[in-house]
């Protein structure tokens, strides 16, 4: 999450403020301002709900900072999302007119006191304001019209504390994120984002007492920000060459006069970097910039995105494992490639024959091109992503499950328990055999469908007790897949996850969930879910080849899934859930990119879905989605049902869902499951009046925001008897 998010007052800045007068701000000195005192402090927080938990200082201890993420009691958490395009996610800060900011928190100087007393010179990095605003959200107290930005007067004088404060610290340099500026999808308008960076950098360079400051455009190409930035007093620019474009010589005159960092070595995917076209990459930028520029080789990201150490991964194909890097091989990646820049190519050419021949070992490998896969991929028309009429699929169904008004279910996963996870660890090391195995899952699903229907849920789920992960489990029983044994990544907080690793063509072997569904509907009356992993996610959450198209990749997965869904339906299973979570995500940053990804990853959705029966009601699940982003798109997946994350949010994506006049059934979230706190059936009732009110009584589901496999089973069964207990209040009132 970004740090900055402060919450004690600060004194106001010059009248107007930045964007009133640039020239006069950027004469302004913030050297007379001293920080607060040092000690142990932690982000603080600005929504009024949490203001009693600040100190005196207006500083949240390490207890409050977690009650933000978190929620309490009536308090709910700042909403969570994802962080641009990437799988990490970070919690919102939420700013009014009246929201106090300043420069509470010295932790990040702290951490340069400390390094620099081990003997280590680093370069703190911070999110820049111009980010941290765009970012943010209003909160619930902000004025009609607000926006975040129009606090950036009170964000610099902060900055401009913390800037002091590295500089006392010893910090020679500061680096200051704004991956915002690479999309142009924020609801403000293009030149007001680009005067607050001007106004920004113009201020914050005009102090005399900070480190050297580099503002870096990560993941993607910073457009008409660069010349914004090649005139602020600032000293380096760093520029993502891997998600972005080598800007032309008349954009990169604009940068006369400061250093360039070059971002040439992926830091989000795992594949080895092709250092000829890296280095040729680096060669055309130093032709392009004026003579004497200096160059700093970088990776296009910070390296938080990829696992640390690909030599660990022992249990991958050597020859598959020999085409991976990890955070450690791009470091080493990173220094060669300077080797080559400052010493010519005879310098490595050892390693620039080494990574040739690699990567023609890679293409010849029997498994990165099947024959097979790429006939059925070109033989797929139109008609096999089409299904019959919704209004015919809604008769259909409605005949066949005979569901009640407000019908309720979950999203799929149930809490994954110590036994669950002692159960399949004894499993993989052979202290089990297969019998044991499976009949220690079979007792969790069974236990799994009779909790639901004491609870009076209408449409039940198995509870994914044999899947470690969503994507890992599908990647297991995939060819063109390899799973990792330490490749851990953070997704949010503490929770972390191990992203499979998509190395060739995809075939289906045999049927991966059949077995498992149809057990569990074989113990109720009631519907119950078939539950799979869209094409999109499986590829979103895990590391995908960068060697053929994604939307050839997105097909094969369709494929796939689609005999799943043939096989679901063969043994019975009426209602099949395909989770998209993801779909936003990877959504591109540009507008102008958009149509084409929507094109071919509605289309594998659809692929995967489009041979299902009428009478088989489809769903779809959406999360950190910001669905009216996208909405058009979830409208064109064509699911019979599409459950959302809401809660976190008040359910502000209404709105846009009624204005679109989406024609099938929708689940916005009633409780939020990224937090332990248990929702009253009275909040849960209102936010569930509010979606009827919407969206009529015959659109809605009822259901959680997201799976309960990180929650416990107390706080699941108590959250789901108010969701439960809410369905019923709000049909009485019918």
């Amino acid at each position: 999450a970004p740090r900055s998010f402060r919450a004690a007052r600060g004194d106001a800045l010059a009248p107007g403020g930045p964007g009133a007068d640039s020239a006069r701000l950027g004469a302004r000195r913030l050297h007379p301002l001293r920080p607060g005192p040092p000690g142990d402090r932690h982000p603080g927080g600005g929504p009024a709900r949490f203001r009693d938990l600040l100190d005196a200082d207006g500083a949240l201890d390490i207890e409050g900072y977690f009650t933000l993420a978190r929620g309490e009691g009536a308090r709910p958490a700042l909403e969570m999302t994802k962080w641009l395009d990437s799988n990490y996610h970070y919690l919102v800060p939420e700013i009014d007119a009246s929201t106090p900011i300043d420069y509470v928190d010295t932790a990040i100087a702290d951490q340069v006191r400390e390094a620099r007393a081990a003997g280590v010179e680093v370069r703190p990095v911070v999110v820049g304001p111009v980010s941290y605003l765009l970012m943010a959200k209003p909160s619930d107290e902000a004025p009609e019209g607000f926006h975040p930005l129009d606090r950036l007067s009170d964000v610099l004088h902060a900055y401009g504390h913390l800037l002091m404060d590295l500089q006392k610290a010893g910090a020679t340099w500061v680096q200051l994120d704004e991956p915002a500026l690479v999309s142009d999808s924020w609801n403000v308008d293009r030149g007001r984002i680009l005067d607050a960076v001007r106004d920004a950098y113009t201020w914050l360079g005009a102090i005399v007492e900070r480190p050297q400051i580099l503002v870096a455009g990560t993941y993607g190409s910073l457009g008409d920000a660069l010349p914004v930035l090649g005139q602020a007093p600032i000293e380096a620019v760093g520029l993502d060459l891997v998600a972005g474009c080598l800007p032309e010589t008349g954009d990169l005159a604009a940068l006369a006069g400061k250093a360039v960092v070059a971002g040439v070595v992926s830091g989000r995917n795992i594949w080895r970097t092709d250092l000829d076209a890296a280095l040729t990459t680096l060669e055309q930028l130093r032709e392009r910039l004026t003579e004497g520029t200096p160059i700093t080789v970088a990776t296009s990201t910070s390296l938080q995105h990829v696992p640390h150490d690909v030599e660990r991964e022992t249990a991958i194909d050597p020859q598959i494992r020999s085409w991976l890097a990890f955070a450690d091989q791009k470091v080493g990646e990173v220094i060669t490639l300077a080797k080559g820049l400052a010493e010519g190519r005879e310098a490595i050419a050892a390693e620039l024959a080494q990574d040739t021949d690699l990567r023609n070992q890679r293409a010849a490998h029997p498994g990165v091109h099947r024959d097979e896969v790429r006939t059925a991929v070109a033989a797929v028309t139109e008609g096999d992503r089409t299904r019959a009429p919704y209004a015919e699929r809604k008769a259909a169904q409605e005949a066949r499950l005979g569901l009640p008004e407000l019908p309720t279910t979950t999203i799929g996963s149930f809490p994954q328990t110590a036994e669950i996870r002692k159960a399949r660890a004894a499993w993989r090391k052979g202290e089990i055999d297969d019998a044991a195995y499976d009949a220690a899952m079979r007792a969790e699903i069974a236990s799994v469908v009779a909790l639901q229907e004491r609870l009076g849920l209408d449409v039940l789920v198995h509870g994914e007790a044999e899947r470690n992960d969503m994507v890992q489990y599908f990647a297991e029983l995939l060819d063109g897949f390899v799973t990792t044994e330490h490749g851990w990544v953070q997704s949010y907080g503490s929770r972390c996850t191990r992203p499979s690793i998509l190395w060739g063509d995809v075939v289906r072997p045999e049927p991966m969930t059949v077995t498992w569904s149809a057990y569990a509907q074989s113990l109720t009356d009631k519907p119950l879910k078939g539950m799979l992993t869209g094409p999109v996610t499986i590829m979103a959450w895990s590391f995908v080849r960068d060697d053929v198209p994604r939307a050839q990749v997105a097909d094969q997965l369709g494929l796939a899934l689609r005999e799943e869904v043939a096989d679901l339906e063969a043994a019975g299973i009426g209602v099949i859930q395909v989770d998209e979570p993801a779909i936003r995500e990877t959504l591109p940053l540009r507008r102008a990119d958009r149509p084409a990804y929507l094109e071919w990853s509605v289309g594998s959705f659809r692929l995967a879905t489009g041979g299902a029966a009428p009478a088989t009601q489809v769903h779809t699940h959406l999360c950190y989605s910001e669905f009216d982003v996208v909405i058009d798109a979830v409208d064109h997946l064509d699911a019979d049902v599409t459950s959302i994350e809401a809660s976190r949010s008040r359910m502000d994506i209404l709105p846009a869902v009624a204005e679109h006049g989406f024609e099938r059934q929708l689940g916005p979230g009633v409780w939020d499951i990224h937090s332990p706190r248990v929702p009253s059936q009275a909040e849960c009732t209102e936010l569930l009046q509010r979606a009827v009110g919407a969206l009529g009584a015959e659109k809605v589901w009822v259901n959680p925001d997201c799976g309960l496999k990180t929650r416990a089973y107390a706080e699941t069964e108590a959250s789901l008897t108010s969701l439960v207990g809410a369905a019923r209040a709000v049909r009485e009132s019918l």
